[in-house]
C-alpha cells in the first residue's frame, strides 16, 4: 500500500508478463486506486438488492350502517368509505354475508362481481380512479329467534371505524351488543333508534328480548285450572300423559307446579309458552317464556311401573294452589286384558267424549274414565282397579278359502273372465277387489243374489260381504264377478297372459278353466298356475256345483280322459267365431244399456268355445295379481311346416 499525494493506492502481486502479453516467468507490481478496486469487488461479489414494501392499494377506511328491523329480517344502507391509492382498476370486498340489493358508487350504479379466490361467494366492487369512494349499498339481513331472543348480527369487516344504527319498532325491547360498544340509547318506550359502534375484524351482534318489567304493585295470583290425566297400562311399563289448562283471573303467572305422584318420571313437558321445567321434591316446576295474563295450555308426558294385573292405584296428577281444578283421569289396557272391578274416591264416572281430545280419540276396548267431583282443589282423591290379562290368539277375520276362474279367450283379444270366491268371514264389510288395467265389471252376485259393488278412492271395487260367526263353523259363501278385458288380436302363433283379480284376502287355493278360441292350441308356460287333471271344487259354497259344461261344436278339455281327447278336425271353425262373437256383442249391449241407479245383473250363462285347459294353484297373498302364461298356436297355419 502506497499514499502518493493524499491519495492510497493499492499494490497487488500479479504477474507482469500476463498484463502486458509477454512470455516471462518475473514478478512485478500494480497500483490501481481505492475506488477501482471497490468497482470491481462490486462487480465480483453482487449484493442481493433488498426488496421494497409492498405498495397498498386500497383500504377500507369506515363501515356505517342504517337498519330497520321488520319482521323475520332486518333492511336498510350500508356506507362502505374506501380509499383508494394505486392508479388503475382495484377491487374492493364487500363484507361478506351480506344479502346486497342494489349499489351506488359516488351516486351511480355499481355492479359486483364475486372475488376469484372466495369460496362462500363473497362480492366485490371495482373501483378505477384514486381517491377517497364512498360505495352505497341497499342491504338485507336476517333475525334469528331462539327462546325468545331475536339476533341480527353484522358480519365482520377490515375497516378501523365500524358503526350500526338499528331501528326496533317495538315497545319494552331490552337490547345488548356484543362485538363492539352501545352509544345511545332510545329516548322514546315505543321502539327507536339504537347506536352501536363495532371492533375490527369482529363481528358486530345486536340481541333483544322483551322487558321484564317489575311492576311495584304486583296482584296476588289468582287462577283456575283443567287437568286430564290418561294412563295407558302396558305389559311392561305404564305410560302417564297429563293435558293442562290455565286460566289467570287475576295477576300474571310465572310459573305454574303440578304434584307429582310417588313413582312417576316426567320425560317432556310440551307447550308454545313452556321455557323450562324441572321436577323436584314430589312437584313439578313449569316455567314459562314470560308471565301469562290470560290463558296457557301445555301437555306432560311421563312414565311409571305398575303391575301387570290384578290390583293397582292408579297415580293421580294435582294442580298446586289452583282456585279451582276440573278435568278427569282415564285408564286404558294396552294388549289383551280388560279393567274388571273400580274403586273411586273423589271421582265420578264419565264417558271419554267428556274428557276431551286426549282421551276422546283412545280406541282401546277397555277403557275407563272418570272426572273431578267439584270440590276443594286439596281434596282427596284415588282411583283403584284390578286388571284382568289374556293370552293373546291369533283370529282369523276373514280368508277365501277356495277361487274358482273361468276364461274364455277370443281371436280378436277380447277376453271375459268370471271370477267365484268361496269366502269365510266375521268381520269384514267389504272385499276390495283390483281388476286388471282395463277390465270393465258386467255382474256381481253375494250368495247368488245380485249386488251392485261400490267404488274406492283408488278405482278398485268392494263387493259387499255377509258376516257370519267365528270360529272353525262358520259357514262359507260364494262371491262372484264377471269382466271384461281387452287386448292384442291372436296371430298364427305368440304368447298370452291373462291377469286375475288382486284381493285384499288371501286365498287357499285356485283353479281356473280356460277357454281358446276356436283352431287354436293353447300350452301352458311355467308360473303360479299348472296343468292338471280337472277337479271339481272342494268348499262348500261351490256344493253342487255343476261339472264343467262340455266346450259347443264338439270341442273337449285338452286334458280330459282320453276318450275325450278326439282332435275337432271337422269343427266349423266361422261358425263357431260368429256365435262367439254374437255372445260377446249381447253381452256388450247389456253393459252399455245398464244406468248407475240399477244393480249390475247377475246369474249370466258364461259361454263355452273352443278346447279348455284345467289349471290349479296353491297359496295367493292378499293384493298380488296373480297371472295366467299362455302360448298360443293357429294349429291350421302355425301347425303346419
Amino acid at each position: 500500500m502506497l499514499r502518493s499525494g493524499g491519495c492510497l493506492y493499492l499494490a497487488a502481486l500479479l504477474p507482469l508478463a500476463a498484463l502486458w502479453g509477454q512470455d516471462t516467468h518475473s514478478s512485478g507490481w500494480i497500483v490501481i486506486p481505492t475506488n477501482e478496486y471497490t468497482a470491481l469487488r462490486a462487480r465480483a461479489f453482487p449484493v442481493e438488492p433488498e426488496a421494497s414494501p409492498a405498495r397498498i392499494e386500497m383500504t377500507l377506511t369506515r363501515v356505517d350502517y342504517e337498519l330497520k328491523v321488520e319482521s323475520e329480517f332486518a333492511s336498510g344502507h350500508a356506507n362502505l368509505t374506501v380509499d383508494v391509492f394505486k392508479e388503475g382498476w382495484v377491487r374492493v370486498p364487500i363484507p361478506s354475508g351480506l344479502l346486497v340489493r342494489s349499489a351506488r358508487l359516488d351516486g351511480k350504479p355499481l355492479s359486483l362481481i364475486p372475488m376469484r379466490a372466495s369460496a362462500s361467494g363473497q362480492l366485490s366492487a371495482v373501483v378505477s380512479r384514486p381517491g377517497r369512494a364512498v360505495l352505497a349499498l341497499e342491504v338485507v339481513l336476517p333475525v334469528s329467534a331462539v327462546a325468545g331472543e331475536e339476533k341480527l348480527a353484522l358480519p365482520s369487516s377490515s375497516s378501523g371505524i365500524t358503526s350500526a344504527a338499528v331501528t326496533l319498532p317495538r315497545q319494552g325491547m331490552e337490547l345488548t351488543v356484543s362485538g363492539g360498544v352501545l352509544s345511545s340509547r332510545p329516548d322514546t318506550a315505543d321502539g327507536g333508534r339504537w347506536v352501536a359502534y363495532g371492533h375490527a375484524n369482529e363481528a358486530l351482534t345486536f340481541a333483544w328480548h322483551r322487558k321484564n318489567e317489575d311492576r311495584h304493585a304486583v296482584e296476588p295470583l289468582r287462577f283456575r285450572g283443567s287437568l286430564t290425566e290418561l294412563a295407558g297400562l302396558g305389559e311392561d311399563a305404564t305410560s302417564v300423559y297429563a293435558e293442562v289448562d290455565v286460566e289467570v283471573v287475576q295477576g300474571s303467572a310465572a310459573q305454574v307446579r303440578i304434584q307429582r305422584p310417588p313413582g312417576v318420571v316426567f320425560n317432556q313437558v310440551l307447550g308454545a309458552e313452556v321455557g323450562d321445567w324441572e321436577a323436584k321434591d314430589d312437584v313439578l316446576t313449569v316455567r314459562f317464556l314470560e308471565p301469562i295474563e290470560k290463558t296457557v295450555r301445555f301437555l306432560i308426558a311421563g312414565e311409571t311401573r305398575l303391575a301387570r294385573e290384578g290390583a293397582m292405584e292408579i297415580p293421580i296428577l294435582r294442580l298446586v294452589d289452583a282456585e279451582r281444578e276440573s278435568g278427569g283421569v282415564a285408564v286404558e289396557v294396552q294388549g289383551a286384558g280388560e279393567i274388571k272391578d273400580v274403586k273411586t274416591r273423589g271421582l265420578d264416572s264419565a264417558d271419554a267424549s267428556e274428557l276431551g281430545q286426549l282421551v276422546s280419540t283412545r280406541q282401546s276396548p277397555s277403557l275407563a274414565a272418570f272426572r273431578f267431583l267439584p270440590g276443594a282443589p286439596g281434596g282427596d282423591r284415588a282411583l283403584h282397579i284390578e286388571v284382568a290379562r289374556y293370552t293373546q290368539q291369533a283370529v282369523l277375520t276373514a280368508n277365501i278359502e277356495e277361487a274358482r276362474y273361468r276364461v274364455l279367450l277370443t281371436k280378436d283379444g277380447k277376453t271375459l273372465l268370471e271370477a267365484r270366491y268361496a269366502v269365510r268371514n266375521t268381520q269384514r264389510d267389504f272385499l276390495k277387489v283390483t281388476l286388471p288395467a282395463g277390465g270393465v265389471p258386467w255382474s256381481a252376485s253375494l250368495a247368488g243374489k245380485p249386488v251392485r259393488p261400490a267404488k274406492a278412492p283408488d278405482g278398485s271395487l268392494l263387493l259387499p260381504l255377509t258376516k257370519t260367526q267365528a270360529g272353525e263353523e262358520a259357514a262359507p259363501f260364494a262371491v262372484s264377478l264377471t269382466f271384461l278385458m281387452r287386448g292384442a288380436a291372436f296371430t298364427d302363433r305368440g304368447h298370452a297372459s291373462v291377469a286375475l283379480p288382486a284381493l285384499d284376502l288371501p286365498i287357499s287355493k285356485s283353479a281356473a278353466m280356460v277357454y281358446s278360441p276356436p283352431g287354436f292350441r293353447l300350452t301352458v308356460e311355467p308360473g303360479p298356475f299348472q296343468t292338471q287333471a280337472y277337479e271339481r271344487p272342494a268348499s262348500a259354497a261351490f256344493g253342487g256345483a255343476p261339472a264343467p259344461a262340455q266346450p259347443r261344436a264338439g270341442a273337449a278339455p285338452q286334458n280330459a280322459p282320453a276318450q275325450q281327447q278326439d282332435i275337432l278336425s271337422q269343427f266349423n271353425t266361422n261358425a263357431t267365431q260368429s256365435a262367439s262373437q254374437a255372445l260377446v256383442d249381447k253381452y256388450k249391449a247389456k253393459s252399455e244399456a245398464r244406468t248407475s241407479s240399477k244393480a249390475l245383473p247377475a246369474g249370466l250363462t258364461f259361454p263355452v268355445l273352443g278346447a279348455s285347459i284345467y289349471l290349479a294353484s296353491e297359496l295367493t297373498a292378499e293384493n298380488q295379481a296373480p297371472h295366467i302364461e299362455l302360448s298360443y298356436l293357429n294349429e291350421k297355419k302355425g301347425g303346419v311346416k
